[in-house]
């Protein structure tokens, strides 16, 4: 998604010469949110999944399953799995992430991720009624496949260190009603334990958790996170400590002719604060492109480029059952000030996250998530 976010922006730009995208997938660019939802509770196709291309991108250059292993950016060029070297004018780094895998001990096979077309669809022909299911992670992905493998009959664990769901994004209280949720529908968790190895021959058939109890499984989903594709960009004096660090105009490093976009990018939001982070939500790849994309075409025109500081109001959203979670801001910096700001915990209810008294971020859950979120968005603009 980066990747053509990135090709429709610089054409919005006003740059007219060639554009090739690079991917290691064989596919051409897809939606991914929905694989660990209905994608997967219906059966996954890339035919349902794919973006439509702008026909200001018809003559651009897709070249499918031929991942990126070295960047020169001195001579400016990028090195392929095949051995082929690619020159450029301009750079756009938008490689996102892979799925942490865990690093225990124990049988790999039945050991799942989710984050590829394909990952999907191995998950998917594991699952069905009566299937044990271990969901090691409790954050986004993890509850998000836990709903959607007890809507398709599985039994369902859920397995993570943090005191409830969602810790991290959503805080104590909030994360504690959606486990309530998950509970009336049968899921079953296992907090504050993390696994210490898959167990089984060839085959997993459970998962031995760091209290010493056993829990069995036909299947295990890990989703403990993810980490950023930037090995290929090493030895360029970059910072890649946790994605790529960006500037204020997304370029990496203050190189003008590299910028980056996506989940991969590591920049400061004047928003908040001078730290920079990178921003793992659905709408980043296209806030970004457009910011990158008119940076980078200035340097290409060898014209002035528009000061502005990238400062993006981040959004996510999750749903899980028939609820819907709806978020604006960045509600992970508020620490513990958390308060509800409409309804009741275990109803729709729309929650405030502050920093120093000032609202940083709002989280709606049910049915009436997207409007009651939607109501305190605009404190969050300004």
């Amino acid at each position: 998604m980066g990747g053509l976010r990135a090709a429709e922006q610089l054409r919005a730009a006003g740059w007219t010469g060639g554009i090739t995208v690079v991917g290691d997938e064989p596919h051409m660019p897809y939606n991914r949110p929905p694989l660990s939802k209905d994608a997967l509770a219906g059966g996954v196709s890339h035919a349902s999944l794919a973006f439509r291309l702008r026909a200001s991108c018809a003559d651009v250059d897709w070249w499918l399953g031929r991942a990126a292993v070295a960047a020169d950016l001195t001579t400016r060029r990028i090195r392929l799995a095949d051995g082929e070297w690619l020159s450029y004018a301009g750079l756009v780094v938008a490689t996102g992430l892979r799925p942490r895998r865990l690093t225990c001990p124990g049988p790999r096979d039945g050991r799942h991720v989710v984050r590829t077309l394909d990952d999907a669809r191995h998950l998917r022909a594991a699952l069905g009624p009566g299937r044990r299911v271990v969901v090691v992670g409790a954050g986004f992905i993890g509850c998000e496949v836990a709903a959607t493998a007890r809507s398709l009959g599985a039994e369902v664990t859920v397995v993570g260190p943090e005191a409830e769901p969602m810790y991290r994004p959503l805080g104590v209280e909030l994360g504690a009603a959606l486990r309530r949720r998950h509970l009336a529908r049968g899921v079953r968790f296992e907090l504050g334990r993390t696994v210490r190895e898959s167990t089984g021959d060839r085959y997993v058939a459970g998962v031995l958790l760091d209290d010493g109890r056993e829990l069995p499984a036909d299947v295990v989903v890990e989703a403990v996170g993810s980490i950023p594709n930037t090995e290929w960009l090493a030895g360029n004096g970059l910072d890649l400590d946790d994605g790529v660090r960006c500037d204020a105009l997304l370029r990496v490093e203050s190189r003008p002719d590299v910028v980056a976009v996506g989940d991969v990018a590591r920049f400061v939001n004047p928003r908040y604060d001078d730290v920079p982070r990178r921003v793992e939500h659905w709408s980043m790849p296209t806030d970004s492109a457009k910011r990158a994309a008119r940076t980078l075409a200035a340097h290409l025109a060898r014209t002035d480029c528009d000061p502005t500081p990238f400062a993006p109001l981040p959004t996510f959203w999750s749903d899980q059952y028939d609820e819907r979670l709806q978020s604006y801001g960045a509600p992970g910096l508020a620490g513990t000030d958390v308060r509800l700001l409409e309804g009741d915990w275990d109803g729709d209810c729309a929650v405030g996250y502050h920093r120093d008294d000032a609202l940083v971020g709002v989280v709606a859950l049910g049915g009436k998530a997207v409007a009651l979120a939607t109501k305190y968005r605009r404190e969050l603009v300004g």
